[in-house]
Protein backbone atom coordinates (compact mmCIF):
# COMPACT_ATOMS: atom_id res chain seq x y z
CA UNK A 1 0.00 0.00 0.00
CA UNK A 2 3.14 2.32 0.91
CA UNK A 3 4.89 1.91 -2.06
CA UNK A 4 1.61 2.50 -4.39
CA UNK A 5 0.92 6.17 -2.80
CA UNK A 6 4.47 6.64 -3.15
CA UNK A 7 4.31 6.34 -6.64
CA UNK A 8 1.20 8.31 -7.14
CA UNK A 9 3.30 10.90 -4.76
CA UNK A 10 6.19 10.47 -7.38
CA UNK A 11 3.86 10.97 -10.52
CA UNK A 12 2.11 13.66 -8.96
CA UNK A 13 5.27 15.72 -8.01
CA UNK A 14 6.17 14.93 -11.98
CA UNK A 15 3.32 16.58 -13.77
CA UNK A 16 3.49 19.33 -10.82
CA UNK A 17 7.39 19.92 -12.09
CA UNK A 18 6.14 19.88 -15.69
CA UNK A 19 3.48 22.50 -15.05
CA UNK A 20 5.94 24.05 -13.18
CA UNK A 21 8.45 24.13 -16.24
CA UNK A 22 5.59 24.88 -18.72
CA UNK A 23 4.78 28.03 -16.80
CA UNK A 24 8.67 29.29 -17.06
CA UNK A 25 8.34 28.96 -20.00
CA UNK A 26 5.05 31.26 -20.64
CA UNK A 27 6.93 34.30 -18.33
CA UNK A 28 10.18 33.83 -20.07
CA UNK A 29 8.52 34.40 -23.82
CA UNK A 30 6.62 37.24 -21.80
CA UNK A 31 9.61 38.91 -20.83
CA UNK A 32 11.07 38.52 -24.28
CA UNK A 33 8.25 39.84 -25.82
CA UNK A 34 8.22 42.78 -23.39
CA UNK A 35 11.54 43.51 -24.47
CA UNK A 36 10.29 44.28 -27.86
CA UNK A 37 7.08 46.13 -26.36
CA UNK A 38 8.70 48.61 -24.09
CA UNK A 39 10.68 50.80 -26.65
CA UNK A 40 7.54 51.41 -28.63
CA UNK A 41 5.69 52.38 -25.29
CA UNK A 42 8.26 54.45 -24.49
CA UNK A 43 8.58 55.96 -28.32
CA UNK A 44 4.73 56.57 -27.78
CA UNK A 45 4.87 58.28 -24.25
CA UNK A 46 4.98 61.93 -24.02
CA UNK A 47 5.96 62.75 -20.83
CA UNK A 48 9.44 62.64 -20.01
CA UNK A 49 8.90 61.15 -16.49
CA UNK A 50 6.96 58.07 -18.31
CA UNK A 51 9.15 57.66 -21.03
CA UNK A 52 12.45 57.01 -18.71
CA UNK A 53 10.39 54.86 -16.14
CA UNK A 54 9.46 52.79 -19.45
CA UNK A 55 13.56 52.97 -20.70
CA UNK A 56 14.45 51.98 -16.85
CA UNK A 57 11.88 48.66 -16.77
CA UNK A 58 13.08 47.86 -20.23
CA UNK A 59 16.42 47.46 -18.66
CA UNK A 60 14.96 45.55 -16.19
CA UNK A 61 13.22 43.17 -18.22
CA UNK A 62 16.49 41.97 -19.83
CA UNK A 63 17.64 41.14 -16.45
CA UNK A 64 14.33 39.35 -15.68
CA UNK A 65 15.25 37.48 -18.83
CA UNK A 66 18.48 36.48 -17.59
CA UNK A 67 17.37 35.72 -14.46
CA UNK A 68 14.85 32.76 -15.98
CA UNK A 69 17.63 31.70 -18.22
CA UNK A 70 19.65 31.23 -14.91
CA UNK A 71 16.05 29.26 -13.85
CA UNK A 72 15.83 26.94 -16.30
CA UNK A 73 19.67 26.08 -15.66
CA UNK A 74 19.16 25.30 -12.18
CA UNK A 75 16.41 23.22 -13.61
CA UNK A 76 18.27 21.53 -15.85
CA UNK A 77 16.07 22.54 -18.39
CA UNK A 78 17.27 24.48 -21.84
CA UNK A 79 15.79 28.24 -22.28
CA UNK A 80 12.57 27.68 -24.38
CA UNK A 81 9.85 30.25 -24.81
CA UNK A 82 6.21 29.24 -25.05
CA UNK A 83 3.48 31.82 -26.50
CA UNK A 84 2.13 33.65 -24.00
CA UNK A 85 -1.11 34.57 -25.09
CA UNK A 86 -2.10 36.36 -21.88
CA UNK A 87 0.53 38.83 -22.20
CA UNK A 88 0.22 39.01 -26.26
CA UNK A 89 -3.19 40.09 -25.93
CA UNK A 90 -2.52 42.96 -22.72
CA UNK A 91 0.36 44.15 -25.53
CA UNK A 92 -2.26 43.99 -28.44
CA UNK A 93 -4.67 46.13 -26.11
CA UNK A 94 -1.70 48.73 -25.50
CA UNK A 95 -0.46 49.01 -29.59
CA UNK A 96 -4.56 50.49 -29.89
CA UNK A 97 -4.36 52.75 -27.35
CA UNK A 98 -1.27 54.19 -29.12
CA UNK A 99 -3.55 54.02 -32.48
CA UNK A 100 -6.96 55.37 -30.51
CA UNK A 101 -4.78 58.66 -28.99
CA UNK A 102 -3.80 61.65 -29.87
CA UNK A 103 0.50 61.50 -29.98
CA UNK A 104 1.74 64.23 -27.20
CA UNK A 105 -1.54 63.54 -25.15
CA UNK A 106 -1.55 63.26 -21.74
CA UNK A 107 -4.07 61.23 -22.58
CA UNK A 108 -2.28 58.91 -24.33
CA UNK A 109 0.32 58.61 -21.44
CA UNK A 110 -3.25 57.80 -19.11
CA UNK A 111 -3.77 54.67 -21.70
CA UNK A 112 -0.03 53.88 -21.32
CA UNK A 113 0.25 53.54 -18.10
CA UNK A 114 -3.22 51.57 -17.67
CA UNK A 115 -1.75 49.35 -19.99
CA UNK A 116 1.76 48.31 -18.57
CA UNK A 117 -0.13 47.97 -15.52
CA UNK A 118 -1.68 45.26 -16.48
CA UNK A 119 1.14 43.98 -17.69
CA UNK A 120 2.29 44.71 -14.00
CA UNK A 121 -0.41 42.94 -12.88
CA UNK A 122 -0.20 39.68 -14.61
CA UNK A 123 3.35 39.15 -14.10
CA UNK A 124 3.09 40.07 -10.57
CA UNK A 125 0.74 37.25 -10.26
CA UNK A 126 2.35 35.08 -12.52
CA UNK A 127 5.89 35.20 -10.04
CA UNK A 128 3.96 35.06 -6.99
CA UNK A 129 2.50 31.86 -7.85
CA UNK A 130 5.59 30.35 -9.44
CA UNK A 131 7.66 31.50 -6.39
CA UNK A 132 5.26 29.59 -4.00
CA UNK A 133 4.99 26.77 -6.06
CA UNK A 134 9.11 26.87 -6.20
CA UNK A 135 8.75 26.38 -2.86
CA UNK A 136 6.41 23.71 -2.42
CA UNK A 137 8.93 21.60 -4.86
CA UNK A 138 11.39 22.65 -2.54
CA UNK A 139 13.48 24.38 -5.33
CA UNK A 140 14.78 27.39 -2.75
CA UNK A 141 17.40 28.31 -5.07
CA UNK A 142 15.09 29.10 -8.02
CA UNK A 143 11.94 30.78 -5.58
CA UNK A 144 14.30 32.98 -4.32
CA UNK A 145 15.56 33.59 -7.92
CA UNK A 146 11.35 34.29 -8.67
CA UNK A 147 11.09 36.26 -5.73
CA UNK A 148 13.65 39.07 -6.54
CA UNK A 149 11.42 39.56 -10.11
CA UNK A 150 8.44 39.50 -8.56
CA UNK A 151 9.31 42.59 -6.24
CA UNK A 152 10.75 44.24 -9.05
CA UNK A 153 7.53 44.22 -10.82
CA UNK A 154 5.69 45.38 -7.94
CA UNK A 155 8.02 48.12 -7.34
CA UNK A 156 7.23 48.84 -11.37
CA UNK A 157 3.57 49.16 -10.79
CA UNK A 158 4.24 51.40 -7.70
CA UNK A 159 6.06 53.48 -9.79
CA UNK A 160 3.84 54.15 -12.86
CA UNK A 161 0.77 54.38 -9.51
CA UNK A 162 2.90 57.74 -8.79
CA UNK A 163 3.44 59.19 -12.33
CA UNK A 164 -0.20 58.42 -13.13
CA UNK A 165 -1.55 60.15 -9.49
CA UNK A 166 1.52 62.46 -9.29
CA UNK A 167 0.51 64.68 -12.92
CA UNK A 168 -0.14 62.59 -15.76
CA UNK A 169 -4.26 61.77 -14.74
CA UNK A 170 -4.66 65.63 -13.73
CA UNK A 171 -2.80 66.77 -17.26
CA UNK A 172 -5.34 64.27 -19.24
CA UNK A 173 -7.91 65.77 -17.27
CA UNK A 174 -7.47 69.20 -18.08
CA UNK A 175 -6.72 68.20 -21.88
CA UNK A 176 -10.58 67.06 -21.39
CA UNK A 177 -11.82 70.28 -19.84
CA UNK A 178 -9.92 72.59 -22.96
CA UNK A 179 -11.83 70.32 -25.41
Amino acid sequence: MNQTKAVKNAETSSRLEEFFVEEIKDIYWAEKHLVKTLPKMQKAASSEQLKNAFGEHLEITKEHVSRLEKVFELLGEKPESKKCEAIEGITKEGESIIDETEKGTATRDVGLILAAQKVEHYEISTYGGLAQLAGTLGRKDVQSILETTLKDEKKADEMLTSIAEKHINYEAAAELQEH
